[in-house]
């Protein structure tokens, strides 16, 4: 009987244990990541180098303060620079991490025995400052020059590598030879100082195809092994259209310090913070604070304060874990072989709006859905493929822009006007009316995320599920619906052949598609309103298949 009794009460704390392990919130990782550089041309002089060294002895200042540990990636010509070593070294010696900023500057070429094309120290231009503006054995010696400087001044070579960008060829060099364990790139964005990365991992971390940085790699034997995380904390639902209509480039929107209508304002950053760490997710959620010293700690010193503020409150709370770039690394690699399946969400909007928002995320498909007050939209749907190659894989960069884009399935940016937003919706077939609805309930099964969106006029429930090959919709059983693709008219859209199971495209050359498990498309381009495509439910389910 006592036995029996045991056994009892072990398998009801089992099952508590489980139920808990269930519910227990997705891990909110903040990395604190300050990229330095040495020389700042671009303002004429105005911004010194000895007012770019103390906005980095500020900053120091404050993460001790606060009792917080960052990351700190040097440029070459802030690493060359003997007050730089020193603090440095201060700062590991108190457990911050020291790593490599990779734009290229003119004493990393000059040491590097490559020729320099600019008449200024440091250029952003594509062709000069980043590694894709050369060719391999030039990156390849780039690489070496800066590694070889490191070890000599901190005794080990550098375990994380970041920048705006690192093309592929190079950071797997610096895998392959130097073992680095982490890295970060800029956000998506558009035409932003001429830099557009478009259609990627939207945030968190992935393993990228050995030809493309910015294509998240299905396989483990196509993957270079080391996690990119995404920097600079994209507001999730303002910063995608930021901009549209009004500038050729997108505006920001960000937890950048520097940013006013983000991580500018304190009620922002609450906002910011609070979805990140209590909000439902999947696998877990990410965010990076900190800035170049570049913007200097008179423009955003009092932002960056604020911020570190709420960063402690959060951690002393358990509601956040503040990690180095590498710690991150470590364990995304310990517990993910290949990219997972992840998703990020905002239940509540801090402008009166009332706008909430869905990313989701795999190794095969990104994608994105808004509810705006009673409507909802599927906002961007861009498949990942590592079969594709990137523009500067085997060539050089010779353009002060860079281009890296994924494989669009919907894109609400650049398929859009300000007039005209391109989007999925939800249609009933009766009235040809979109269907409306309340507040969306997120769940997570396993690696799945559902969403369950009740439809006003007692219509039932509108059912989602996304996982790592499927985008799977389940509809009420006595409503006759469809969903429609559009966009603007005039739109240079990728679709080649629309038939009932299959959508074939291209983008930049490369071929690809996506099909139907469930459903039956049907081509809607010849009306010239802008109608692409409407999708017909089978047995009241569509299931759009991305991947193998």
């Amino acid at each position: 009987m006592k036995l029996k009794k045991y056994l009892i009460s072990a398998i009801l704390l089992m099952s508590v244990a489980t139920i808990q392990a269930k519910e227990a919130k997705a891990p909110c990782i903040v990395n604190i990541i300050n990229f330095v550089r040495g020389v700042e041309p671009r303002d004429n002089g105005v911004i010194t180098t000895d007012i770019l060294y103390n906005t980095v002895v500020e900053q120091a200042k404050e993460l001790r303060k606060c009792d917080l540990t960052g990351t700190y990636l040097l440029m070459y010509n802030a690493l060359t620079e003997p007050r730089y070593q020193q603090l440095m070294k201060e700062e590991i010696a108190r457990g911050c991490e020291v790593g490599g900023w990779w734009e290229i500057c003119e004493p990393q070429c000059l040491d590097a025995n490559v020729l320099w094309r600019a008449s200024v120290p440091w250029l952003h231009y594509a062709y000069v400052g980043f590694s894709m503006g050369y060719d391999r054995q030039e990156r390849i010696r780039l690489v070496d020059t800066y590694m070889a400087k490191f070890k000599e001044i901190f005794g080990t070579y550098p375990a994380s590598i970041g920048s705006w960008f690192i093309d592929s060829y190079t950071l797997g060099y610096l895998y392959d030879k130097y073992g680095i364990e982490a890295s970060c790139i800029c956000r998506d964005q558009v035409g932003t100082d001429g830099y557009t990365m478009w259609g990627g991992y939207w945030t968190g971390g992935y393993y990228p195809s050995r030809k493309n940085t910015y294509m998240p790699a299905q396989t483990a034997e196509q993957q270079i092994d080391v996690p990119v995380f995404r920097m600079l904390g994209s507001d999730p639902i303002y910063q995608y259209d930021a901009g549209l209509g009004i500038n050729a480039w997108q505006s920001v929107r960000t937890l950048e310090p520097t940013c006013t209508d983000g991580g500018g304002d304190s009620k922002w950053v609450d906002w910011y913070f609070g979805t990140l760490s209590k909000d439902p997710s999947l696998g877990f959620t990410y965010a990076q604070m900190g800035q170049e010293n570049s913007f200097t700690w008179a423009r955003f010193g009092n932002a960056f304060c604020m911020q570190a503020e709420k960063l402690k409150e959060l951690k002393s709370k358990n509601a956040i874990r503040i990690e180095n770039l590498v710690e991150t690394g470590r364990w995304f690699k310990k517990n993910y072989p290949t990219t997972p399946a992840t998703a990020e969400t905002a239940m509540s909007d801090y402008t009166d709006n009332n706008n909430r928002t869905v990313w989701f995320n795999s190794k095969n498909y990104r994608a994105n859905i808004i509810w705006e007050g009673y409507k909802m939209k599927i906002r961007d749907i861009h498949l990942f493929d590592e079969r594709c190659t990137s523009l500067y894989f085997d060539k050089p960069c010779r353009t002060s822009a860079y281009q890296y884009i994924t494989l669009p399935v919907v894109d609400g940016n650049l398929w859009s006007t300000a007039e005209c937003l391109a989007c999925m919706r939800i249609y009933d077939k009766k009235s040809g009316k979109e269907l409306l609805g309340g507040q969306p309930k997120i769940e997570t099964k396993g690696e799945k995320l559902l969403i369950s969106w009740p439809l006003n006029d007692q219509l039932g429930e509108m059912n989602l599920t996304l996982s790592e090959t499927e985008f799977l919709f389940i509809g009420p059983k006595n409503l006759d619906w469809y969903v429609k693709l559009y966009g603007e008219p005039y739109a240079d859209l990728p679709f080649e052949t629309i038939s009932p199971k299959e959508v074939s495209a291209s983008q930049d050359g490369f071929h690809y598609g996506f099909g139907l498990k469930k459903g039956i498309f049907a081509d809607l381009r010849g009306q010239k309103n802008g109608d692409i495509l409407s999708i017909t439910p089978e047995g009241n389910k569509i299931s759009i298949q991305f991947g193998k």
